[in-house]
């Protein structure tokens, strides 16, 4: 190996131990916000989405779910949307509006953002609290037989929800 390639190795390598460590740190941050996430059954899930249809989450047992918990006012909210809108093509999903105002304030900026999912609002945070959610957005992967499969707090990026759903198809909770 040349000399002058020494130098580059070296960088790759350190940025290689960097991005492990913010990986760690990142799954770390994650696990303490969901540190009060329920384990085995799903808490119940129900009410009237902003579309009007009727949704309970028992009713969707035998494939898994996604549950997002977000908020009207959260920018990572808003950056992750696109990726949830994405998986409601493919899977199934709710998106569950807490502390973001009533129907109206939620609809509004459903509409603003060109938000697709469906949404449920829960403006007392009633679910949310159900779910243990320390910080939005955070998202559950309900399994096949109603169990809690997987939860994460922040930015997740598409590719680890949906591995996240194949998992709780495959394998269960």
């Amino acid at each position: 190996m040349t000399e002058s390639r020494r130098p580059i190795l070296r960088r790759v390598r350190i940025l290689i131990i960097y991005l492990v460590i913010f990986g760690l740190m990142m799954t770390a941050i994650s696990m303490w916000r969901t540190r009060d996430a329920p384990d085995g059954p799903a808490p119940p899930i129900s009410g009237e989405t902003l579309a009007g249809e009727a949704f309970e989450l028992a009713e969707l047992r035998g494939e898994p779910v996604l549950v997002h918990f977000w908020a009207t006012w959260c920018p990572i909210c808003e950056f992750e949307a696109p990726t949830i809108d994405a998986l409601a093509e493919d899977h199934r999903v709710i998106t569950v509006a807490a502390w973001s105002g009533g129907r109206e304030e939620v609809a509004a900026h459903v509409e603003e953002e060109g938000i697709t999912a469906p949404v449920l609002v829960d403006d007392p945070g009633t679910s949310a609290d159900a779910y243990g959610v320390q910080a939005v957005p955070t998202t559950f992967v309900v399994a096949p037989d109603g169990s809690i499969s997987a939860a994460t707090s922040g930015y997740t990026t598409g590719i680890g929800l949906r591995l996240r759903l194949w998992w709780a198809a495959a394998f269960g909770g």
